[in-house]
C-alpha cells in the first residue's frame, strides 16, 4: 500500500544559509549527513561535494553523488504514541483511500519487523531535553517499511509528508533514513507500490534510484492500478536466470505443495497448465502424507512428482534421507502407520513411472545449475526463521543471483494461526523473496533429521523436439 506525498527539493536550496546533506558513494552507503553553510567550500572529499560546481568536477573522481538536501530546522527520529494522534492527522489529509487505521498505527509502532520513521521540526535535540523535545515537536511527514523475516526483503509499506512542509527535502531524507536501516537490518532490495498515476511520486523514486518492474491492476480501494519499482539497497553482482513465474497463494494452511507445484507447472514454456482451487485439492489428494504432527497431512515430495508426471511433465526428486518422512513429531503409532503406508506407495510408483528418486542432498550450485537449464523447482525450508513455527512448508525458486536465492512463497498468512491472521502479508511479499544463501542453506533443512528434499520439473516439449520430416 505504499503512498508518496513528498516533494522534491527546489533548486533554491543552494543559495540558502545551512543545510543538511546525505551523500552517499557508489556502493549505496550513506556517508552523511553533514550540514554545510553555503557561504564556503569544505575541504574533506564528502563535503566538497556539496558545492554545486565542484561536485560536477569532480564527481566523476570520487563516484559519489547528493542523495538529498534538507533544512536543518527537522530531523528524524522512531515515532512514539505519543505521535498516533498526529499520525492520524497527516494520514487523514493525505490519502482519500487505503488509508492506516488507528489499529494499524498502533500494531505497527509496537512491530519488531519494520522500520517506522517520524520527521520531526526543530534540531535533533541533546540527552537533556530529549523527552521534551519529542513530545512537543511537529510532526513533518513519516515513512514504514516492514521487513519480511528470515527474507532480504524490504517493502516501503507508506510515506507521507505534510503538504506545508512539502519542497524540503523530507521525503527523500524519510528515504534515506529507512533504507539505511532496512540495510542495517540486513535487506538486499527495497520494492514499493505507487499510484500508476502519481507522477510527482514516481519522478521523485526514479529519482532516488528505483526502477520500474511490474504493473499491479486494481490495487487500490478506488481500483487505481500501482506501478511496482525496486531499488537494490545493498548492491551486488547480478547472475543467473530471473525467469518469469506466476504466482499463486495456497488457499489452505496444508496446500503449500500443491499451490508451489502449480507454479511450476504453469511457469514451464509450452506447458499449458491452468492452475485453480480445484486443481490445488485434487493435488493435495494425490501427494499428501495423510497426517502430519496435527491437522491435515501436507505433501511428500515423490507425491508431487508423481503428481506432475501424470500432468505431463518430467520430474525428479531428491530426498537425503531414507524411509518414512515427517514421522518425528507424530506420537500416535496409528498415524505413523499410515504414513510409512503412503511413503511406500509413494516409493512403488515413482519405481514404476520411471521417476529418478535420489536420495542424496543436492547443492546449491546443482540447484542453480538446474534451474538454469531449464527446469523449475519445488524446495522443502523450515519456517522458524520467517514465523517462528517449526512446520515444513513448499516453495518454488524463481531466480537466484551472486548473493541470493529468491523464491515464491504461497503462504499469505491468512490461512494460519490468529496471532499471524491479524497482520496478512501482501502477496507482493511473497514473490521474489530474497533468502541469502547462508540462510537458504539453513532454512532448506526441517526437523532433527535436517531432511531435505526438492523436486525439478521440466516440460517434456522442452525435452523432446520435434523431428524433422
Amino acid at each position: 500500500m505504499s503512498h508518496c506525498t513528498g516533494g522534491n527539493r527546489p533548486a533554491s536550496v543552494w543559495k540558502g544559509q545551512k543545510h543538511k546533506i546525505l551523500i552517499v558513494d557508489k556502493t549505496a552507503r550513506i556517508l552523511g549527513p553533514l550540514t554545510w553553510n553555503a557561504s564556503r567550500i569544505l575541504a574533506s572529499p564528502c563535503e566538497f561535494l556539496a558545492h554545486k560546481r565542484y561536485w560536477h568536477r569532480r564527481r566523476s573522481r570520487y563516484s559519489l553523488r547528493i542523495l538529498c538536501v534538507t533544512t536543518t530546522d527537522m530531523h528524524i527520529r522512531s515515532p512514539l504514541d505519543s505521535d498516533l494522534p498526529a499520525l492520524l492527522a497527516l494520514e487523514e489529509a493525505s490519502f482519500r483511500s487505503d488509508r492506516i487505521s488507528r489499529r494499524s498505527f498502533r500494531r505497527w509502532l509496537r512491530h519488531r519487523d519494520c522500520v517506522f520513521r517520524v520527521a520531526v521540526d526543530g534540531d535533533e535535540p541533546g540527552e537533556a531535553d530529549n523527552a521534551s523535545h519529542k513530545e512537543h515537536s511537529t510532526l513533518l511527514g513519516y515513512a514504514l517499511v516492514t521487513l519480511r523475516r528470515g527474507t532480504r526483503l524490504a517493502r516501503l509499506y507508506s510515506l507521507a509528508v505534510d503538504g506545508a512542509a512539502r519542497g524540503r527535502g523530507i521525503a527523500q531524507a524519510l528515504l534515506a533514513s529507512v533504507e539505511q536501516a532496512a540495510r542495517d537490518a540486513g535487506a538486499i532490495d527495497m520494492r514499493l507500490e505507487v499510484a500508476e498515476n502519481n507522477h510527482g511520486a514516481i519522478a521523485l523514486y526514479e529519482k532516488l534510484g528505483y526502477t520500474r518492474f511490474g504493473l499491479y491492476e486494481d490495487y487500490y480501494e478506488d481500483h487505481a492500478s500501482a506501478l511496482r519499482m525496486e531499488k537494490r539497497i545493498r548492491p551486488y553482482q547480478p547472475a543467473g536466470d530471473n525467469r518469469q513465474l506466476p504466482w499463486l497463494p495456497q488457499t489452505t494452511a496444508f496446500t503449500c505443495g500443491p499451490a508451489s507445484l502449480m507454479m511450476a507447472m504453469a511457469g514451464l514454456p509450452g506447458a499449458n497448465y491452468l492452475p485453480s482451487p480445484e486443481e490445488e485439492i485434487a493435488l493435495w489428494r494425490e501427494a499428501t502424507t495423510v497426517f502430519m504432527t496435527s491437522g491435515h497431512g501436507g505433501c511428500h515430495p515423490m507425491g508431487l512428482a508423481l503428481a506432475a508426471h501424470r500432468r505431463g511433465f518430467r520430474a525428479e526428486v531428491w530426498v537425503n534421507i531414507e524411509g518414512p518422512l515427517f514421522l518425528e513429531g507424530v506420537r500416535d503409532e496409528n498415524k505413523k502407520r499410515v504414513m510409512r503406508i503412503a511413503h511406500e506407495g509413494f516409493e512403488r510408483e515413482c519405481r514404476e513411472a520411471g521417476i529418478a528418486v535420489h536420495h542424496s542432498d543436492i547443492d546449491q550450485d546443482e540447484l542453480t545449475r538446474r534451474f538454469s537449464a531449464g527446469a523449475n523447482m519445488l524446495i522443502l525450508i523450515s519456517t522458524y526463521r520467517m514465523d517462528s513455527m517449526k512446520a515444513p512448508h513448499w516453495v518454488t525458486l524463481s531466480g537466484f543471483d551472486d548473493a541470493c536465492l529468491y523464491v515464491h512463497d504461497p503462504d499469505l498468512g491468512d490461512t494460519s494461526p490468529r496471532a499471524l491472521r491479524e497482520a496478512p502479508r501482501n502477496p507482493l511479499d511473497c514473490q521474489h523473496l530474497p533468502i541469502a544463501r547462508g540462510s537458504f542453506a539453513a532454512m532448506s533443512r526441517f526437523g532433527s533429521s535436517r531432511l531435505r528434499a526438492v523436486v525439478a520439473l521440466e516440460a517434456l516439449e522442452a525435452l523432446e523436439a520435434p523431428s524433422s520430416s
